[in-house]
């Protein structure tokens, strides 16, 4: 495997830092403190191409591959993970469902809509009572004629009030049954369709996350996305990638965490020389470096396969278990080496530390990431 960024990777990058500098460095803080989802800069990030970072270039995407798309959410991620944790969630979880498992008329519709950043995608998995317990979740969809009718709430779905569309997993069999569950696509503004409440959270504050409502939602089978009692399969294909995203996203909090770390480092002084002189320090900081190394290399991995077609569920969640968990690791370590300093929110790292706790929950905890592996590894 070639670990050597392509060119593309490298515009990327470049195109991004310019992008994060003007259009979200100076508002981040704002945004955090005042919970604002700043929806502008989505549209703006949709004409650079990235809200469809996958999507094939017919449907009005980027067509680029899983390595580019690492590149997007970390880069941005290294600014604020906030938005990272956004675009991730739009391009992998909604557009990423309807690219992978939509008819072309649902393609036609929707995907050049999400992918231009007209539009923008929720996802609807998780409830209240069932998290990672998808298997037994309340909100139905039952048949009547040609059309469904949804009932039930989502809890905690990124875009809850903004999305102009949501792909929502309904279960439409018994509870615990097998093939329970089908995906549907719900467009803002259906009759029974509507926002709840908005989660006041620790991190990730600019990233909205709200309820789902459905009561008596009516919707024609045409807005079925693949067949009947399929939903939790593909939910389950969705969430392979949606961890390489979660894992890019934890990734970037890390980079950004050592790089500001980093730099202090050599500008703080006490006893009358730079503090990464001193071997406390200076171990910290070749500690992280290496996490960092390592999480990459496990991203890519798992990166590499999905882009060849492979299987790579036990890969995304090893990926996204050791990521998201060295960047919780990172950026404590980093509000350690500022000191007081790293406790205020004039200096970034307390920002990364809040947000980094989110990539150990969202998508599979890290504790559902050792059951896949585990299950994987043990199945041979």
């Amino acid at each position: 495997m070639n670990f050597n960024y392509t060119d593309t990777q490298v515009s990327i990058a470049e195109m991004i830092r310019d992008f994060a500098n003007k259009n979200i460095r100076p508002q981040m803080m704002e945004w955090d403190e005042s919970q604002k989802f700043p929806i502008d800069l989505f549209h703006k990030m949709g004409e650079l191409g990235l809200m469809g970072v996958l999507v094939p270039t017919e449907y009005g995407g980027s067509g680029l591959s899983y390595f580019e798309y690492v590149t997007v959410i970390s880069e941005i991620a290294k600014v604020c993970g906030s938005i990272g944790l956004s675009v991730a969630a739009h391009n992998s979880l909604c557009t990423g469902h309807i690219l992978t498992f939509g008819n072309e008329e649902q393609k036609q519709k929707y995907l050049p809509k999400l992918a231009s950043g007209e539009w923008i995608g929720a996802w609807g998995l998780t409830e209240a009572n069932t998290g990672s317990d998808a298997g037994n979740m309340r909100c139905t969809a039952v048949r009547d004629g040609n059309d469904w009718i949804i009932n039930g709430t989502k809890n905690w779905i990124t875009h809850g009030i903004s999305g102009n569309v949501a792909v929502v997993l309904c279960r439409t069999g018994e509870p615990r049954a097998k093939n329970n569950v089908t995906a549907f696509v719900v467009e803002r503004g259906t009759p029974g369709f509507s926002a709840g409440k908005k989660e006041n959270k620790l991190g990730m504050r600019a990233s909205e996350t709200a309820e789902l409502v459905f009561d008596n939602c009516r919707i024609s089978d045409a807005q079925r996305l693949g067949e009947v009692g399929e939903g939790f399969k593909q939910a389950m294909k969705v969430l392979d990638g949606g961890r390489i995203s979660i894992a890019a996203l934890s990734l970037g909090i890390a980079k950004g965490a050592y790089e500001a770390s980093l730099k202090y480092s050599k500008e703080r002084h006490q006893f009358d020389q730079p503090i990464s002189s001193f071997q406390a320090i200076a171990f910290k900081l070749a500690d992280m470096l290496v996490k960092i190394e390592a999480a990459e290399a496990l991203i890519y991995q798992a990166a590499d396969k999905k882009n060849k077609g492979e299987k790579m569920t036990k890969e995304s969640a090893m990926a996204k278990y050791y990521a998201s968990e060295i960047c919780v690791q990172i950026s404590t370590d980093a509000v350690q080496i500022f000191g007081g300093y790293g406790y205020t929110k004039d200096f970034p790292v307390e920002k990364f530390y809040r947000d980094s706790k989110l990539c150990t929950i969202g998508e599979g905890t890290s504790e559902i990431q050792k059951l896949v592996i585990s299950r994987d590894i043990l199945s041979h």
